[in-house]
């Protein structure tokens, strides 16, 4: 290499990559003291690591939960009232909701304890402690051994561990991998199971602006739903009763009526959900040449298809108001996250980063040894990984986003027994379990709309592979409709007993193996699915185990050579603390944001967007605007909305509380920007923003909007 492009590379290196600042990163509470406390003090902190995180006393960790399986709450009251955002709780919205009770659009708000609604599927679960547990995970692993009895010992461990963890006791527990399979913790959690649902704002606050605004800054939405957690008369987790009791909350977060001013240090504390930040440049090149194209690709026919019909039906509206949302959210998020890589120039600079650590440890004889072949390695796995990893995604976006597909899977669980004789008795249980599955289903179904997805997925996956690698159902689609594929959509629905639930119900009661065998929805199922265990599943697991070790030893080398740079570990799903302040930033040339939005803007919206369903609200938050009737929750007058701060989230930490200095909450975490959505892979400060909903937002439309200020004398409002 010449002397210049050394001089270049390092530079560039060390200005993207030692230049780690305070709001990329996301931190173990246990670790807070040692590795976060004195800059977060620098920036603004008043409070202490041990206020965040202790196993000795009540402590933020004891605030915030995993909601459901895949948010964040947090407990804003003694009585175990908790928030979180309003797509987080929106399934149990729906599920409560119909067309002579359309808590979707016209909200919810339980008077007393017993209106909250009971939410069957859903727990919440908080941490109770976290330990590294890494050399006894590791322990008895022979030197060298290959990856299969590696992982098996792995596995052994870890069952030891988490069974000591919760002997004696109702917790549950689970170890974690960090850095890529070099690090390990154990975390013990307490899970609630009676958990119900409190208030929610109608959809056209709580989804204000919808998918014209998802991922966009500025935003208006009062994305937040409130729910109460129960427990036994013991002050334990339990079922439902109706002898249970509101937690009796062991730590709950005050609410500040002072909002947040450009520059205030904020924090965030939740359970962001993945990240890979430490990805080769053949991996990110993987994300932006194969995985995000094929995913956003077929999603956006998807949605164009659910979003005609809900525009046309009531019904159809709340049937699939969860699934367009979760669809349209990672559709939008991977379309935004391909144009930040892109923009940020990621490959580029993950190159340059690769080009550095090549010459550090070409000069060190023990990592040239140990690191050298290693980058060349992951290269030659990843070109093999494109083409399965491709299929793979058209298997899961494609093919089982088929509802009638997934449908079809559900009657193996019957079939099997028939197959291996099993009883009556068990096959009637069988066949009982699978009516009660159906109700779920069919609930929020339609087959006018799945014969539409039907007919686009599989025209996408025929012309997007060649005959070798297209499932067998397509020999018979050639042969038997000539290759017409619509021709082959309308007569599998007009001859499957899966499209309705009284026809499944009917065909249940007489099914046997071969009139189940028979079922052109079965069948479609069942060679979509000997495809992806034959030929796509072998080569892409086995490349993914290749990957997935040589990105373990290429975690391992780089914490090794470069000694100076602080490594945070990827998100996966366990409480972390990131943090920052509030700031705007410029999303391109002559475009400046600032920090924060207010109910004006929403109006402006509404105002000159008439046409638009995703910016109607409610007349009475017209009216309120109107006669500037905000409570004591304005801000020189106007009613602040939301705001963008410098930290470092993720998806999972929906509905994460934003905290300030003091620990009073000031927001409900909801979103990023657009140009930021890269961050799961790549963190660019000047351009990566978490978007929350001001709590004084909140507290206005409990209180002013939805008359529910007895919910607020539950709340503890501080003021700095």
């Amino acid at each position: 290499m010449k002397i210049h492009k050394i001089l270049l590379s390092l530079l560039v290196f060390h200005i993207y990559f030692f230049t780690l600042r305070a709001d990329e990163g996301m931190w173990l509470p246990l670790l807070i003291e040692q590795l976060n406390e004195a800059e977060m003090r620098d920036m603004g902190m008043k409070i202490t690591a041990e206020d965040i995180y202790s196993i000795n006393q009540s402590s933020m960790k004891d605030g915030v939960m995993l909601f459901g399986t895949g948010c964040t709450g947090s407990l804003i009251s003694a009585q175990g009232l908790l928030i979180t955002n309003h797509h987080c709780g929106l399934g149990i919205i729906q599920g409560h909701s119909s067309v002579e009770n359309d808590y979707l659009t016209n909200g919810f708000w339980a008077r007393k304890y017993e209106d909250e609604l009971l939410s069957k599927s859903l727990t919440v679960t908080f941490m109770v402690r976290m330990e590294e547990v890494t050399a006894r995970v590791l322990a008895y692993i022979p030197e060298n051994a290959p990856a299969d009895i590696r992982a098996r010992q792995i596995q052994l461990n870890i069952d030891t561990l988490i069974s000591e963890a919760i002997k004696g006791t109702h917790y549950e527990a689970d170890v974690k991998p960090f850095y890529a399979g070099n690090e390990y913790y154990l975390f013990v959690k307490e899970k609630y199971l009676d958990v119900r649902l409190v208030g929610a704002p109608p959809s056209s606050i709580g989804k204000f602006g919808g998918d014209t605004d998802n991922w966009e800054w500025p935003r208006h939405t009062g994305d937040f739903s409130l729910f109460r957690i129960y427990t036994g008369p013991d002050g334990k987790p339990a079922p439902y009763s109706e002898d249970n009791i509101p937690l009796r909350a062991r730590y709950y977060f005050p609410i500040s009526r002072s909002g947040v001013e450009a520059g205030d240090f904020t924090m965030v504390l939740g359970y962001p959900y993945r990240t890979q930040e430490y990805l080769s440049s053949y991996g990110v090149e993987l994300i932006e040449e194969i995985e995000h194209p094929t995913r956003v690709a077929l999603r956006h026919e998807r949605l164009a298809i659910i979003d005609k019909e809900m525009a046309l039906s009531d019904q159809v509206r709340i049937q699939y108001t969860g699934k367009q949302s979760s669809i349209a959210n990672g559709y939008k998020k991977w379309k935004g996250a391909l144009q930040g890589l892109k923009k940020a120039k990621a490959l580029e600079k993950k190159r340059i980063y690769e080009a550095e650590f090549s010459e550090m440890i070409a000069d060190h004889p023990e990592w040239r040894t140990q690191y050298g072949t290693l980058l060349d390695k992951l290269n030659k796995a990843y070109r093999r990984f494109k083409p399965f990893s491709k299929s793979y995604w058209y298997f899961q976006e494609a093919a089982f986003s088929i509802e009638l597909v997934q449908f079809a899977y559900n009657l193996s669980d019957l079939l099997r027994p028939m197959k291996e004789g099993a009883s009556k008795t068990e096959i009637e249980g069988k066949k009982n379990a699978l009516r009660k599955k159906a109700r779920g289903l069919y609930k929020n179904y339609s087959s006018q709309i799945d014969q539409q997805i039907m007919h686009k997925m599989l025209s996408m996956y025929a012309e997007h592979f060649d005959k070798s690698q297209k499932p067998d159902i397509f020999h018979l689609i050639d042969k038997k409709y000539k290759g017409n594929l619509e021709a082959y959509t309308q007569d599998v629905f007009a001859n499957s007993a899966l499209v309705d639930e009284s026809s499944f119900n009917d065909f249940l009661s007489t099914a046997d193996v071969r009139s189940i065998e028979k079922d052109p929805a079965y069948q479609l199922m069942f060679s979509l699915l000997i495809h992806y265990y034959n030929v796509i599943s072998p080569q892409y697991e086995a490349l993914s185990k290749e990957i997935k070790q040589l990105n373990r030893e290429y975690m391992q080398a780089q914490r090794v050579v470069f000694t100076d740079k602080v490594f945070y570990p990827d998100a996966n799903f366990s409480m972390r603390l990131t943090y920052g302040k509030a700031e705007g930033y410029k999303p391109q040339d002559g475009v400046s944001y600032k920090y924060y939005t207010t109910l004006d803007g929403l109006i402006d919206k509404y105002t000159h967007h008439p046409d638009n369903p995703d910016y109607k609200i409610p007349e009475r938050l017209l009216t309120l605007y109107l006669a500037k009737d905000f409570g004591s929750y304005a801000h020189d007058g106007q009613m602040r909305t939301a705001f963008i701060a410098s930290m470092h989230t993720s998806g999972g930490n929906s509905g994460s509380p934003v905290i300030n200095g003091e620990g009073h909450l000031v927001g409900l975490n909801f979103d990023r920007n657009w140009q930021g959505a890269m961050s799961d892979i790549f963190y660019d400060p000047a351009q990566c923003r978490n978007i929350s909903v001001d709590i004084r937002y909140i507290l206005f439309i409990i209180d002013k909007f939805a008359g529910a200020d007895y919910l607020i004398r539950e709340m503890r409002l501080v003021s700095k």
